[in-house]
């Protein structure tokens, strides 16, 4: 599955990239199953995707954020199914900016009901520059450069919120409650550290992995959680949908970033091993926080505990 997740990975870059920076791309052409908007430049890269596992690997089921789970037509029950991202960071991709990816990820699809934990593969091609990051649970992570140059993973040792260079997931958040939240955070860092917003899930967890950045935070699901009349306040922002991180999202970029030692919860600060693996919507959406080392996590946790205890007191 190795092979098979990295091979598709970087047939989807290869099929991509011709298209980056292209105004034809940003057409909308339907709702996906996840809820956010499809580009023309999806429908693409969606199209590649089914043509290459009727070729490769017939037997095998997929998921989706345009599709949703895919069964094999050739066989009755599928050994393994591929979480499958063919461009994360959509909007980044057709600005023709680097933040985006292909993200793949392979677990055994056992009963139907696969976890987070159960991801054996996973591969995040940058669609730009063709650096892929393959990891295999148990056995690291592997990065190599579109040329075949190694690399190796360089995880930031910044313990200091004040020094932290970090990213967020905004996209389909509501800007002021989501600033409630995160305002001492953004705060803090923005003069000894940086925040930014990349447009990309897999971009952002791998550059932990790069050492470019120190940590990722997304807290929309925990937002609606705790407070649940947040989420009318999503779905206008979202076109009536709720667009925080679903699986097919962190899937792949998690067990590159767990493969090279980076520390990733909930923004509970619990693991996300027992979260589904096939789903979307708010119910099998999830939050994320992200950091290089255990010391800047715990840290991060303490100002995110303070800002939901701040939403609270809002509310």
């Amino acid at each position: 599955m190795r092979e098979l997740v990295a091979e598709l990975a970087l047939g989807l870059r290869e099929h991509v990239l011709p298209h980056l920076g292209s105004h034809a791309g940003r057409a909308h052409l339907q709702t996906g199953i996840g809820g956010d908007v499809t580009f023309a430049i999806d429908e693409e890269a969606e199209a590649f995707l089914e043509r290459f596992l009727a070729e490769r690997a017939a037997d095998v089921a997929y998921y989706s954020e345009d599709r949703g789970l895919v069964l094999p037509p050739t066989s009755s029950h599928s050994p393994y199914v591929l979480l499958v991202d063919p461009i994360d960071g959509t909007r980044p991709a057709m600005a023709g900016l680097e933040s985006c990816c292909v993200a793949v990820a392979a677990a055994p699809l056992g009963d139907g009901t696969p976890a987070m934990r159960d991801v054996e593969a996973a591969c995040v091609v940058e669609i730009k520059s063709g650096t892929a990051f393959v990891a295999e649970r148990g056995t690291g992570l592997e990065i190599k450069s579109a040329n075949g140059e190694r690399r190796t993973a360089h995880l930031s040792p910044t313990t200091e919120v004040e020094r932290m260079f970090w990213t967020l997931g905004f996209r389909g958040r509501p800007a002021l409650p989501l600033v409630h939240v995160l305002g001492e955070l953004i705060d803090t860092s923005s003069v000894g550290g940086a925040v930014f917003d990349l447009g990309s899930a897999a971009f952002d967890l791998t550059r932990l992995v790069t050492g470019q950045l120190d940590a990722y935070l997304d807290v929309g699901s925990r937002m609606i959680e705790e407070a649940p009349p947040l989420r009318s306040r999503f779905e206008q922002v979202g076109g009536g949908a709720v667009l925080n991180n679903s699986p097919y999202d962190l899937a792949a970029p998690v067990l590159c970033l767990e493969e090279a030692g980076g520390v990733v919860t909930d923004a509970h600060g619990e693991p996300l091993a027992d979260r589904p693996l096939l789903g979307s919507g708010h119910d099998y959406q999830m939050s994320c926080v992200a950091a290089a080392n255990s010391r800047l996590h715990e840290r991060i946790l303490c100002f995110v505990e303070r800002g939901f205890a701040r939403l609270a007191d809002r509310d």
